[in-house]
């Protein structure tokens, strides 16, 4: 059976707040770590979001 050719990632605050989004990524077109700046609404700010593991 195949592997899907997209993964499940969570994209976490660097502020520390906890709060995350979860999004999509095809790990064959984009090797890198993705970086967002999006809202967080417990800082109540644009910050940047880094990709980790979705546990």
């Amino acid at each position: 059976m195949a592997k899907p050719a997209t993964i499940l990632i969570k994209l976490e605050s660097s502020e520390g707040t906890g709060y995350f989004y979860v999004s999509k990524k095809n790990p064959r077109k984009t090797t890198k770590k993705l970086e967002f700046r999006k809202y967080d609404p417990v800082a109540r700010k644009h910050v940047l979001f880094r990709e980790t593991k979705l546990k």
